[in-house]
């Protein structure tokens, strides 16, 4: 795996292979996992577009049906001068594009043993329930293996913090353009084609940052290939391994918050509520274990949860 900073764990690889041109007339198998909400079936139409305007033929497959926000959403794309299935059979990916840690683990299976491009945000997406009881310091059901470990099992890997550059951008939802980004330089279509693909499928309003991101993910790939090793850490945590309460910190953004009152009636310990304004606040600070539920069932995005030093520095002790 590879990445451009300390906290990630990285080699000295070789060029991302474009299609070889002894497999010109086999389909490129391409498949993009993540959770609900991540934007995984935006990666895969932006796919499929391109390639089809290159005049290929394409064959796409997804589920997503009932993965609401937090649940496992999936989309094979297949194009070649001529396809007949819409599915990818395991071990015959060519490159699997992950939005999230774990589910990249979990298809992992599916790529191309030795020559297969693993392309992974390095974001964790821990469920509620994968915490084995609610008292502190239980520990959590969610991957821990670690880039290193993985880049033993793949031709080509990149653990990628994509959500981190998004957010650095001023867009976190655009970690996904991010990885497309990261994709582009994997497959042999021109740059002004892929930007055009992003621009069909991004809302018009958000070209600009989108296009930033794209970018982004192409040059995190290129300047990955100069790197020399470092030392390796693992995946950077997005919430610690270990139920931490006290530990929490729940951003509110006030004038995005609808009262629809979602958060406070599914809220597993019962510590939200709304205000005299009807605006959901935190009522009870000490109960709350960063479940996350609240984030993820938000329609308007007004809550996030972070996680301070303390807590992520005693999830790695």
């Amino acid at each position: 795996m590879n990445g451009r900073r300390a906290t990630h764990s990285t080699a000295a690889p070789g060029p991302v292979p474009a299609a070889p041109a002894a497999k010109a007339r086999e389909p490129m198998n391409v498949l993009i996992v993540g959770v609900g909400g991540q934007g995984v079936i935006m990666v895969s139409k932006a796919l499929a577009w391109l390639a089809q305007s290159k005049g290929f033929e394409v064959k796409q497959s997804e589920v997503h049906g009932m993965a609401k926000r937090g649940g496992t959403v999936f989309s094979h794309v297949r194009f070649g001068p001529q396809v007949w299935s819409p599915t990818i059979a395991m071990g015959e990916a060519d490159i699997l594009i992950a939005l999230e840690w774990a589910e990249g683990m979990r298809w992992l299976p599916y790529l191309r043993p030795e020559s297969g491009v693993f392309l992974c945000d390095t974001k964790r997406i821990v469920p509620p329930f994968a915490c084995l009881n609610r008292h502190p310091g239980a520990p959590m059901r969610y991957s821990r293996e670690t880039p290193a470990e993985i880049r033993e099992h793949v031709g080509e890997g990149y653990a990628i913090a994509a959500t981190e550059i998004a957010e650095a951008l001023g867009n976190e939802r655009a970690a996904n353009v991010v990885l497309l980004g990261a994709l582009s330089t994997a497959l042999d279509f021109p740059i002004a084609d892929w930007e055009a693909a992003v621009a069909q499928f991004v809302p018009k309003k958000t070209l600009t940052v989108n296009l930033e991101a794209f970018r982004s993910g192409r040059d995190w790939i290129e300047q990955a290939r100069l790197m020399t090793p470092v030392a390796e850490a693992p995946v950077e945590a997005q919430q610690p391994l270990t139920n931490a309460p006290g530990k929490v910190r729940l951003e509110i953004t006030e004038e995005w918050c609808k009262s629809c009152d979602i958060c406070v009636k599914l809220c597993p310990e019962r510590c939200l509520r709304l205000n005299a304004d009807r605006i959901v606040e935190l009522a009870d600070a000490e109960t709350c274990t960063g479940c996350r539920l609240c984030e993820w069932l938000c329609p308007d995005f007004a809550i996030r949860v972070h996680f301070d030093e303390v807590a992520l520095e005693g999830s790695r002790s």
